[in-house]
């Protein structure tokens, strides 16, 4: 089993994260986990798998995530479901590998990297969230005191 744990997960930094969605960076994908805190705004492009769906969302995730270099994982404070949410996906991955349930997948990337959000949604949108071209659906009043 893999060496990583949640206090060793990579983190990236919202500004590093921002210049990839700037760029439209290809090979990355944003894994937002929250559930009903969802509304009131989301990295633009992000997909949202809540975390109660995780026991049958997780190997469908690893299968469509193959072929990604990077795979960003966040909940609103990156405390506890983000960094959760992508440790269970790095040992879905391994494991799924092991019983080769990827080999056959064409262009699965041995050396993906997962990362946590830093701070997650919460400081994402401290400096972000009003920028229609970093974040979707943003609602200000829903932040204000929210954190």
């Amino acid at each position: 089993m893999s060496s990583v744990t949640v206090g060793t997960l990579p983190r990236i930094s919202r500004e590093k994260l921002a210049e990839m969605v700037r760029a439209k960076q290809p090979g990355f994908t944003i894994i937002d986990v929250r559930d009903s805190d969802f509304i009131g705004g989301h990295i633009l492009g992000c997909k949202n798998v809540p975390v109660h769906t995780h026991d049958y969302k997780m190997p469908e995730l690893v299968r469509t995530l193959a072929d990604q270099d990077a795979v960003v994982f966040h909940c609103a404070l990156s405390q506890q479901r983000g960094p959760a949410s992508a440790l269970r996906y790095l040992r879905e991955r391994e494991k799924m590998s092991k019983n080769g349930q990827l080999a056959g997948s064409d262009g699965v990337k041995q050396g993906q990297t997962v990362y946590v959000l830093e701070g997650g949604f919460t400081q994402w949108q401290e400096i972000y969230g009003e920028d229609p071209g970093l974040t979707e659906g943003y609602v200000k009043d829903l932040w204000d005191d929210a954190w």
